[in-house]
């Protein structure tokens, strides 16, 4: 009596969304699995995006949505063409965890943390026979190409799967897991690398002791920031050393690119966005009656103590004609001369770039070896642009394995219903 043929091994290197996400199609497909982490637990960082309610995705226009990726679109496109928005819903209530639509678009678990989730999620991956190797530190490959770990023990383990999806994130928040180090095994094979720099992340600004003291983090709300005629409204948080914020985030690429050429980079912000000009120079034309320079703009011009204590970082000595001032309060400049650290920004640019890999997301030196989320070279805005593309990404390289497996597209759904293992 013949035996049965054993299934066909991956190889899944890293345990964040996209990893798990090939893992999840790669089970159902009936592929032997396997996902290699170096953390004692997987999902670290879509935990910690959780603290702020795990923005997984966003609700507006699709094209606007892509539009998000920048230079990165025509690559991630048909990726995410693929799973749309609406899918990454529809999976996450497959998983028990219903979404909403927020104020600005932006899409949630109706729980609004990550956990829920991710415990489902292992339970269906544990489901779909999905086996973890965690702290096992990922080598590279040896003279015969087995990927070599580090295992738990400080053992050497060597691995030779039918194919390998690398998925180790990007540099950022190195302590949850992803700090980068692949960049330097893939170099070794001759693969080249984009260097990894901070995305999503805050800027320095050389604060006088008066502003670091009084107010290191204090809000900037309901303000407004231009930079290369471009604005967008929003909040910010003034740090000990600069700014940071949903809405300096949103320039983070303008802006670090703009320093790394000039050495600084000026940022211009409103504090009185809801009121035009014209409407503010009224209101600074009313007498002062004896009041306080900044009673007087905490009055009638609306400022906070910290907004008032921008103006005067910007001019020690306020304009006195209304029009000069109404002027300041609607473009504050604000000198940005660096960039907060790698370790520390949301997320991060750079990576392997798209011209290293086939359509499949497979490397084209390392036939069988693929690469997911936000190892690729592609950045995007907070607001549900980065979950969703590192989802796709890892659904896009399972895809790209099971073609080279020449394994049926059929194996591909992710129903909830059907969360048995294939036989």
């Amino acid at each position: 009596m013949s035996s049965k043929p054993s299934s066909p091994e991956a190889a899944i290197v890293g345990g964040g969304p996209a990893g798990l996400i090939a893992a999840e199609v790669l089970g159902r497909a009936g592929l032997s699995v396997t996902v290699y982490d170096r953390m004692p637990s997987v999902g670290r960082k879509l935990l910690m995006a959780g603290r702020g309610g795990l923005n997984l995705t966003h609700s507006e226009e699709f094209e606007r949505f892509v539009a998000r990726y920048a230079d990165a679109q025509p690559r991630l496109r048909p990726l995410i063409e693929a799973f749309r928005p609406e899918d990454l819903r529809a999976w996450c209530e497959g998983l028990g965890q219903e979404t909403f639509v927020g104020s600005s678009g932006r899409i949630f678990p109706k729980v609004f943390k990550a956990s829920p989730l991710l415990r489902a999620w292992l339970a269906r991956l544990e489901n779909l026979g999905v086996r973890f190797a965690l702290r096992h530190r990922w080598q590279g490959w040896d003279e015969d190409g087995d990927l070599i770990f580090i295992g738990p023990a400080g053992q050497t383990v060597r691995v030779k799967p039918d194919a390998t999806i690398l998925a180790l994130g990007g540099a950022s928040w190195p302590r949850l897991g992803s700090d980068g180090t692949w960049a330097g095994l893939l170099a070794e094979q001759g693969i080249a690398v984009s260097p990894l720099r901070p995305a999503n992340m805050g800027f320095t600004h050389a604060w006088s002791e008066i502003m670091r003291s009084r107010f290191e983090g204090e809000p900037l709300k309901r303000i407004a920031l231009t930079f290369e005629g471009r604005t967008v409204k929003g909040e910010a948080i003034v740090t000990a050393d600069g700014i940071e914020g949903g809405a300096v985030y949103a320039f983070s690429a303008m802006l670090r690119d703009a320093i790394e050429r000039s050495d600084h980079a000026t940022l211009h912000l409103d504090l009185r966005p809801d009121l035009s000009e014209e409407a503010l120079v009224k209101r600074l034309s009313a007498p002062r009656k004896g009041q306080s320079a900044s009673t007087f703009l905490r009055k009638s011009a609306g400022l906070s103590p910290v907004g008032i204590a921008l103006l005067r970082e910007a001019s020690p000595s306020l304009p006195s004609e209304p029009g000069a001032l109404a002027g300041l309060i609607k473009a504050v400049p604000l000198t940005l001369t660096g960039t907060k650290s790698l370790d520390r920004a949301i997320s991060s640019a750079g990576g392997v770039p798209f011209a290293e890999l086939d359509d499949h997301l497979m490397l084209k030196r390392m036939p069988g070896v693929f690469v997911a989320g936000e190892m690729l070279d592609w950045e995007a805005p907070t607001g549900g642009y980065l979950l969703q593309a590192t989802f796709a990404t890892g659904l896009a390289a399972a895809r790209g394995v099971l073609a080279a497996l020449q394994i049926p597209d059929d194996a591909l759904t992710l129903n909830p219903s059907s969360a048995t293992r294939h036989s």
